[in-house]
């Protein structure tokens, strides 16, 4: 559910007084939670690339085809994820990848949306409704 524009300013306000306040804190905290939740997605990732090998091999041993295919597949999924994580995981101390941006552009979609409400309602009235 998205934030309304009173408790995103609100929230832009608290984070200003963060900052403000204790910077070191503020850049310790910013990212934390992504950075833990995208390495641990790794790690789950190239746990289950190993089972994947597992699959692969003991498809090949007991010659059944579809263990094999499966362990393959299982593979390519979970290294995927390892190569799409790490690409995604911010580094210490610095910011989410456009998270500045998606706010800019939230703020220019308000403004846009605006403007248009304000020419419909300017139409209506004119029209007499």
């Amino acid at each position: 559910m998205p934030l309304s524009e009173h408790e995103q300013r609100m929230l832009e306000q608290m984070e200003r007084a963060l900052y403000a306040e204790d910077p070191k804190f503020a850049t310790a905290l910013e990212g934390s939670g992504l950075r833990t939740f995208t390495r641990r997605r790794v790690y789950q990732a190239v746990a289950g690339f190993l089972v994947g090998i597992a699959l692969l091999m003991a498809g090949m041993v007991v010659t059944q085809i579809w263990l094999s295919v499966i362990g393959f597949l299982v593979m390519l999924g979970c290294a995927v994820l390892a190569v799409t994580g790490w690409r995604k995981a911010p580094k210490p101390g610095e910011q989410p990848a456009g998270a500045s941006h998606t706010r800019r552009q939230a703020r220019q979609r308000r403004s846009m949306m605006d403007r248009i409400e304000q020419r419909w309602q300017r139409r209506r009235d004119e029209q007499g409704h």
